[in-house]
């Protein structure tokens, strides 16, 4: 079950539940559109791995399955992502 982060790890912009531009990594890292196709070049900075928008879910499955309130924390290591991109900078995503 998707956690459902309520920000940006990037810049820390709030992503509700419903969020269409919330866009998440395979290990669910969290961030906003912005920060993950523009700042992040499509590489997540924890993983290596590419983003996907994230799922949105019901309000019904909401009761059921609330979404996560605990932010993580906003950082991004440039240093360390600059390593991850440049490793992956040509490579597509399901061939990294």
């Amino acid at each position: 079950m998707l956690e459902l982060r309520p920000s940006c790890e990037g810049c820390g912009k709030s992503l509700p539940p419903n969020a269409s531009d919330a866009m998440i990594c395979t290990y669910e890292c969290t961030f906003c559109e912005m920060c993950a196709l523009t700042r992040l070049r499509n590489v997540c900075p924890n993983c290596g791995g590419n983003f996907q928008r994230r799922p949105i879910r019901t309000r019904e499955q909401l009761a059921k399955h609330p979404a996560c309130t605990e932010p993580h924390p906003v950082s991004i290591d440039e240093a360390s992502h600059a390593g991850f991109f440049e490793r992956y900078r040509s490579t597509p995503p399901g061939e990294r």
